[in-house]
């Protein structure tokens, strides 16, 4: 199994599919299947039954679906762009996701 390059809330950038160039936050990782639910990105219709015990109407509601992560691409808060990411490790011995455009620390 491959690893993720992409975690909870950071900002990527749609690179293929109907939604290519736009960017959300991430909402949701799973490294199982290798894919991510983006706010705002793979809208799809799904249709709900109604439950009054937990005050949900029925209807056909819009939510999001999950993007397989290799469509997906990190964008830097430092520079603004989408950038690929390497990997450095501090002085205190951590582990950081770097920018490879300007070698920004990504991990606040």
């Amino acid at each position: 199994m491959q690893k993720i390059h992409i975690k909870r809330n950071d900002t990527v950038q749609v690179l293929s599919g109907k939604d290519k160039g736009k960017s959300g936050r991430v909402l949701r990782v799973y490294p199982d299947t290798q894919r991510a639910l983006v706010e705002k990105i793979n809208m799809i219709y799904a249709h709900v039954r109604p439950n009054p015990q937990k005050n949900i109407q029925g209807g056909i509601v819009q939510k999001e679906n999950p993007i397989h992560v290799s469509k997906l691409m990190v964008v830097c808060p430092s520079c603004k762009q989408s950038t690929r990411i390497g990997h450095s490790i501090l002085t205190d011995g951590t582990k950081v996701r770097i920018c490879k455009k300007c070698d920004a620390n990504i991990d606040k």
